[in-house]
């Protein structure tokens, strides 16, 4: 979602008119409200190419609101479906763009209300406002299904608009350089939150998060996706590795691995264990904005949650360090970067009512374990869009790296990985 300065030559095909943005804002404020737009400016608002799963516009548009006249401003994104229409079919077959709009509409107001629900007492008469979550508010969201039919079918519409956070100070990480350390402290206490969050209704409220959420992206649909992209991105990696002296032995682990890959990216979806909850899945630095505030703290917003999951947390862990951290950073950081995390997720469940080594037996050693488990599938995630490594050297050379030290460590085995016989 980058606030790029692309031209401005196919706005004209977009839906965003001085009376859609009225009829949209009069919702947003509610009934009763009346709305009239003085101007309006649109935008991409992504690099061509950047975005494959929704059409991003960038929108700032100045009003009033009557009766009282009041002069707003108001900056967003519009995420729309693709005009592509082979990759309008993709999403809408695989609902991305809902499992988005239904996380916006349905997941994030029941853990705020949890939230509230759970620091009332703490809250109550202080004065102290909740905090926020770690991504971007939503403005408007619209989701029609399939219908009309046979002879005469109507596809489904949908877009979402949420806040436009680049104007508060926010910015994108770049990812050829990776994170800088204080990005990745910011971007996993950031995830820790929401993790916290979804662990702590689960448990606190005793329903399970994947009947409750229905539309979370489920783990045979998932793995079939992530498959596919496996199966494309591995002979693009195994003709890097071939030129490249030296990797002889990290190409014949993964071509060993190969015939598994199914399996393995099914075994690690699954959400086992005490501390299964709402993942993001798709946890790497161009779906993240960072801002330093006034007291130096390094604040992170999470974005695009098309991908978001019923899964472990460390598979969001795992991916982030995997992919979007530096060589250096990785090797000499991860241990006190899981420490944060564990830290920050420990802390904020335990301020939901949940401990989480007493209630659920699970430990930082735990921690450690399934990390460990979960840099597979991060690599498997990293080599189904390995053409955005490719062709850079800074990313080339730390995927190279990322390869060797999990071979070095017998990652690449995947021996340590249990199969499931119902998914072989």
């Amino acid at each position: 979602m980058s606030d790029s300065e692309d031209t401005d030559e196919s706005v004209g095909e977009w839906p965003v008119t001085k009376e859609w943005l009225e009829e949209l804002l009069t919702v947003h404020h509610g009934e009763g409200s009346q709305v009239s737009v003085d101007d309006f400016t649109v935008r991409p608002g992504c690099a061509a190419g950047d975005s494959v799963l929704s059409d991003i516009l960038a929108v700032s548009v100045e009003y009033r609101l009557k009766p009282e006249n009041r002069r707003c401003e108001l900056s967003v994104i519009v995420k729309l479906l693709p005009q592509d229409p082979f990759s309008r079919f993709f999403v809408t077959e695989a609902q991305f763009d809902l499992r988005e709009i239904k996380f916006y509409t349905q997941v994030v107001p029941e853990l705020e209300a949890f939230q509230k629900k759970q620091l009332a007492g703490e809250e109550e008469g202080s004065g102290v406002q909740l905090p926020e979550l770690p991504i971007p508010a939503c403005v408007h969201a619209h989701y029609s299904p399939a219908g009309g039919t046979e002879e005469s079918p109507e596809p489904p519409e949908s877009f979402l608009v949420l806040e436009n956070l680049r104007p508060r100070g926010f910015e994108g990480a770049e990812f050829s350089r990776g994170l800088t350390l204080r990005q990745a402290e910011a971007a996993l206490t950031a995830v820790a939150r929401l993790h916290a969050l979804s662990l702590a209704i689960k448990v606190k409220e005793g329903r399970s998060l994947s009947e409750r959420y229905t539309f979370l992206f489920q783990t045979a649909r998932a793995t079939d996706s992530y498959q596919q992209l496996v199966e494309r991105g591995l002979p693009q990696l195994a003709r890097f590795l071939e030129r490249r002296p030296g990797l002889e032995a990290v190409l014949e682990a993964l071509l060993a691995l190969r015939p598994r890959t199914k399996e393995i990216i099914a075994a690690l979806l699954a959400p086992e264990g005490p501390l299964a909850l709402i993942t993001h899945t798709d946890f790497w630095c161009n779906n993240l904005l960072f801002r330093d505030t006034e007291n130096g703290v390094c604040e992170c917003a999470i974005l695009d949650w098309q991908m978001v999951t019923y899964s472990r947390p460390t598979n969001d862990v795992a991916l982030l360090l995997v992919s979007s951290v530096p060589t250096e950073l990785r090797r000499r950081h991860t241990e006190s970067l899981l420490d944060r995390y564990w830290a920050v997720l420990t802390s904020n469940c335990s301020g939901l009512g949940l401990d989480i080594p007493k209630d659920l037996d699970y430990s930082r050693a735990d921690l450690s374990r399934d990390y460990r488990r979960s840099l597979l599938l991060a690599l498997l995630l990293c080599i189904g869009s390995v053409d955005v490594a490719l062709g850079d050297p800074l990313t080339e050379q730390r995927l190279i790296d990322v390869l060797e030290d999990l071979h070095n460590d017998g990652i690449l085995s995947g021996e340590s990985i249990e199969i499931n016989p119902s998914v072989q």
